[in-house]
């Protein structure tokens, strides 16, 4: 007899080898691979002991350059030297027509979905350029552990909608990993410092990078990683420190506002070489041009200090969506090579009341928290228990009459999470249902995302409101939605795995976030209007047909031309009408005057239904 051998999922066959898995922080300006090697995580170097690799990837004729060496042709060769392609990913074509004459690439024009780069090796999207990355990153990983992977943890950020999330796994499939899982990189963060293993409570992980921040609300219990909230500024990073530094070089030497780009790049090296000496110095001096000067301590503070305020009033808020007191937070991670500047430690500590947690270099704890996690799922650390919650960045949810979006599951709501709702027919006979699934915070669908469109067939014909379509939303542990709909009498089903062609960067969300606030008020008082006017459209064509149907049978020729009157004047307000209390009114006045011929139809209904019948027959039945 032969025996089979079977193991648990994620666990390997044999208990004594040891699985090669990676974490891989997929960054904007540089990426790096990390494992876990005898307990401890390392982060791995080519075979020039270099860890960072630049994001950066070259086309040639013949084939591509990707990391430093393509890096060094960025100004020769800007047309097929692709940088920081992760802010494109998801992105639709008209999403970056606006920066078009900024960006240093051709796009290749007319192709719907995602944006293309048109190179010397043909046109490429930003899922192309990603996998040379992390193909690179594969293979240097594989060259260090002797021998293929067997799965990778990838970091996104916290922001990352469906279809950026989705666009990495494909970027995965494409360099050939196994995507053990996606990790938001400020859960990735507090993971490499073990917060894991420490004491329950509130963290918060600040990330500054050179060109977004982001404010992360965690909270650990019973060993659950939980995401409560995130937030940030997608226009605030280090590179606009070093902007206000050289504006100011700029204005104490005399120069000009319409600076050579040159000139542009040289202000900048020396505004981020002088942030950086005075990390250790308090003076340093500088020189542009035929100008030379000096630059102190409290200048620099007077210059940073507004965006890094900017940076904690962001704090503040993603707290209060978080429901918890700066006083609650126990530990504060920094990430971002930006946070390597003490005034931001020093303003970071003074807002949290606590020191953060530094000790990481902030280049490399994402990766390292990745590699840990990665170990973790691959199977050889089979007794830690350690469980990773995100959170979704917008609402989710379905356009129902009227053009109004109902939210099915709520932003910031814990992720892997299925919830449900029941829908019904609008319409005698309807045998069908259009469903489109929307993103966003407002209440009109179309101030929001369409996400996906299906629709549900072979619905039985039946009154309207009888029929219960159970439309099911399902995000999984990376973000990924799944929709299905279900009409529950008769079980027919159909579903659709959302799978958009380009999502949202970070700063868009931010926006519709601050719309959804600001727009509030209106909102609301727009969606009471439409849910009147669809509840109008509803009594207007039920009690149309009704009229047409019994009405000069049933009615007295005055009690009929009343009818007609009141249904004609809710027509006009119906179309006319723009205060929802007032249309609510008439709704309910055409309703009242509708009653008694009601209650006639309903009448002889029951006397057209007993007709040839005696009472004996029905007592018989019982």
């Amino acid at each position: 007899m032969v025996l089979l051998q079977i193991s648990e999922p994620g666990r390997s066959p044999d208990p004594h080898h040891h699985r090669r898995a990676v974490g891989i922080d997929l960054g904007t300006t540089n990426s790096l691979v990390a494992t876990v090697r005898s307990g401890s995580p390392v982060t791995l170097a080519n075979d020039r002991g270099e860890h960072l690799l630049p994001s950066v990837v070259r086309y040639l004729s013949g084939g591509v350059e990707v990391g430093k060496t393509a890096l060094e042709h960025a100004v020769d060769d800007p047309l097929n030297t692709l940088i920081s392609v992760k802010r494109y990913m998801g992105r639709g074509v008209e999403d970056i027509a606006r920066l078009g004459k900024q960006l240093p690439y051709e796009l290749a024009a007319g192709k719907p979905g995602m944006v293309r780069f048109r190179t010397v090796s043909g046109d490429v999207s930003p899922v192309q350029v990603s996998a040379e990355i992390l193909r690179t990153l594969a293979e240097r990983a594989e060259a260090s552990l002797g021998g293929s992977l067997d799965g990778a943890v990838i970091t996104v950020p916290a922001y990352f909608d469906d279809a950026q999330r989705q666009a990495t796994k494909d970027a995965a499939m494409l360099a050939g990993i196994k995507v053990l899982r996606l990790l938001s990189e400020p859960t990735a963060a507090a993971v490499a410092y073990g917060l894991d293993q420490g004491d329950e409570g509130v963290i918060a992980v600040y990330d500054l990078g050179g060109g977004t921040f982001d404010i992360s609300v965690l909270r650990f219990s019973r060993g659950i990683f939980e995401v409560l909230a995130t937030g940030g500024d997608s226009a605030l990073g280090g590179d606009d420190l070093d902007r206000c530094i050289a504006e100011w070089i700029a204005d104490q030497a005399g120069l000009s506002t319409d600076l050579a780009p040159a000139l542009q790049r040289n202000l900048l090296r020396v505004a981020c070489r002088a942030k950086e000496q005075l990390s250790e110095s308090d003076e340093v001096a500088l020189s542009v041009e035929d100008w030379s000067g000096r630059l102190d301590r409290e200048i620099l503070y007077s210059l940073v200090d507004p965006l890094i305020d900017k940076t904690l009033r962001a704090c503040r808020r993603t707290l209060r969506d978080a429901g918890v007191e700066t006083a609650d937070v126990v530990n504060v991670v920094l990430v971002g090579g930006s946070t390597r500047m003490p005034r931001i430690r020093q303003q970071v500590a003074a807002m949290f009341a606590r020191e953060p947690l530094a000790s990481i270099d902030p280049d490399r704890v994402v990766a390292i928290g990745a590699a840990r996690q990665a170990d973790v799922l691959v199977g050889n650390k089979p007794g830690d228990e350690m469980l990773l919650l995100d959170v979704i960045p917008l609402s989710l949810g379905l356009e129902t009459m009227g053009g109004l979006m109902e939210k099915i599951i709520h932003r910031n709501t814990t992720i892997p999470v299925s919830k449900a709702q029941e829908f019904t027919t609008f319409r005698d006979g309807q045998t069908a249902m259009a469903i489109h699934v929307l993103q966003g915070e407002r209440e009109l669908i179309s101030n929001c995302r369409s996400l996906a469109r299906f629709e549900l067939r072979g619905i039985p014909p039946m009154t309207a409101g009888v029929a219960k379509v159970r439309v099911s939303f399902q995000v999984d542990a990376d973000g990924l939605l799944n929709v299905s709909a279900r009409e529950v009498n008769s079980g027919v089903e159909t579903g659709i795995q959302v799978k958009p062609s380009y999502g949202l960067d970070d700063g868009e969300i931010s926006r519709m976030l601050q719309d959804s606030f600001a727009h509030a008020r209106e909102d609301m008082k727009l969606r009471a209007l439409k849910e009147q006017q669809v509840e109008a459209d509803r009594l207007i064509e039920d009690l149309a047909a009704a009229l047409t149907r019994d009405g000069e049978r049933l009615l007295s020729e005055a009690e009929y031309h009343c009818l007609e009157v009141a249904l004609s004047e809710l027509r006009k307000y119906r179309q006319d009408c723009e205060d929802y209390r007032e249309l609510q009114r008439h709704i309910e006045s055409v309703a009242n005057a509708s009653e008694t011929f009601a209650a006639l139809r309903m009448d002889d209904a029951v006397s057209r239904a007993l007709s040839g019948h005696r009472l004996e027959e029905f007592e018989g039945r019982q």
